[in-house]
């Protein structure tokens, strides 16, 4: 099942202003860059960069996922793991607010998001 309407504008809003708050400087955008994407129920924080050996290959690679669980009202907190699968985050595997995930991928307390 897929976000309402009202929902999808609000989570539009917040990661947009997210993104034009995280992103790398515009000089260096080509080697690093930040976006996302909402896909389903779950928003997924992307790092943006060329292949170290094809320099001409662009790599779109998430770091932090927000799955949304309707029945609960809450939002479900991932990271990807060596083994390229999402993990829940077990510091914090949920939150209300889909803004107190965006503060926890930002601390990153146990660098399980950006390393």
């Amino acid at each position: 099942m897929t976000l309402d309407v009202t929902k999808s504008i609000d989570i539009i809003e917040t990661m947009e202003n997210y993104i034009a708050k995280v992103r790398p400087a515009p000089e260096i955008r080509s080697k690093l860059d930040l976006s996302y994407e909402v896909k389903d129920q779950s928003v997924i924080l992307n790092e943006i960069r060329p292949a170290w050996d094809n320099p001409k290959e662009i790599l779109t690679n998430g770091y932090a996922k927000a799955t949304f669980a309707i029945n609960k009202n809450i939002w479900k907190i991932y990271w990807i793991r060596a083994d390229n699968k999402w993990h829940i985050y077990k510091p914090k595997p949920a939150v209300k607010e889909l803004k107190d995930f965006l503060k926890i991928v930002d601390q990153d307390e146990f660098g399980c998001f950006k390393g």
